[in-house]
């Protein structure tokens, strides 16, 4: 963590004082290296410590950065199978701090920056691995009518719905012609399986190292980074994971590229997916490389967007968000592979 906040602590205290319960300063805040769209910070008093999560300064995308939305789905899932850090107070308030934010829960577990998981046991790895998996089959089998998450994304097909948001959130961040993202998106467009039916709660950026496990265990105690959440189809949360081990490994990849899984009690991308089928006694996946593709796509807007926010002066870490604009292209380029099964 850092110790420039950027955070107008004085506020924050004023804040906290009149409206979240049992709250007493004086407050102390440090900022987390991680969380490149949304600025997270841990904030320390006395007696409590907690976690503040607010949007980014300065101009931005039309339904970015939604705090609003993150602070709505974890609320919704206290006391479900998937693990969330309590929820405490919502401010919607510009006036406040300069953006919305809100306030939960500081879990203290442990979270694994990349999944080769470096220093564990075979026996840890093979089960943090089915956990992860577990997590994510009990999170697409939330009944979204009992948590009053119905109405939390649009009806329709998911993919096209996708499709176009990523695709306007490209050009509005676009710095230059990529060849292989403009014939990505074409080609996507073209490809989307019919509906199936299946209209679950989606988190849109599930992966190692947006969950939490316990510090002495292997049991997740908390999934993280909720942003691009929504109703959608499952699958896409599914292939995020698959997206991410075709990546290279190490702190920028993070990705389990030419990794002898096998000898590290690591699942092969099948047994993965294979295992989340049978908790949620599915048959199979037909046309995969469709969801690998999709995933690839939207990374690569995702971080077009991050290295727009630098070059504008407004991103949380400019120089590693500078440096994530070289890898739209290669994100371009997985997607198309992945979408001609090659």
């Amino acid at each position: 963590m850092s110790t420039d906040t950027n955070l107008d602590l004085a506020a924050v205290d004023r804040y906290l004082s009149a409206n979240l319960s049992g709250y007493e300063g004086p407050l102390e805040a440090k900022k987390f290296a991680v969380g490149q769209s949304n600025p997270t910070f841990e904030l320390r008093t006395p007696s409590n410590t907690y976690v503040l999560r607010r949007k980014p300064p300065g101009v931005l995308l039309k339904s970015a950065h939604a705090v609003d939305r993150e602070f709505r789905v974890q609320s919704a899932l206290a006391g479900s199978q998937v693990p969330v850090p309590n929820m405490f107070l919502l401010c919607e308030d510009d006036r406040v701090i300069g953006s919305a934010f809100y306030v939960m829960e500081r879990l203290h577990g442990r979270i694994f920056p990349e999944p080769t998981l470096q220093g564990e046991s075979n026996e840890t790895r093979t089960a943090v691995m089915d956990e992860m998996n577990r997590v994510l089959a009990q999170l697409h089998m939330v009944d979204i009518d009992a948590v009053g998450l119905s109405d939390y994304g649009p009806s329709g097909n998911y993919y096209e719905r996708q499709i176009a948001r990523w695709t306007k959130q490209y050009r509005a961040s676009e710095t230059s012609v990529i060849e292989d993202m403009d014939a990505l998106v074409s080609a996507l467009g073209n490809s989307v399986p019919e509906d199936d039916g299946q209209r679950t709660l989606v988190h849109g950026d599930y992966r190692i190292d947006n969950l939490m496990f316990a510090s002495n265990g292997t049991g997740c105690i908390g999934v993280l980074d909720w942003e691009l959440s929504t109703i959608g189809h499952p699958y896409a949360d599914l292939a995020a994971v698959i997206m991410q081990w075709q990546l290279p490994p190490g702190n920028q990849g993070r990705g389990l590229a030419g990794i002898d899984r096998e000898s590290l009690g690591l699942p092969c991308d099948q047994d993965f997916v294979a295992r989340y089928c049978k908790r949620r006694g599915l048959g199979g996946i037909d046309n995969f490389g469709f969801y690998l593709a999709f995933n690839f796509f939207r990374m690569a807007g995702i971080l077009q967007g991050v290295y727009k926010r630098a070059l504008d002066g407004n991103a949380s870490d400019p120089e590693r968000a500078k440096a994530y604009g070289a890898y739209v292209p290669l994100f371009a380029q997985h997607g198309l592979k992945a979408l001609r099964g090659t």
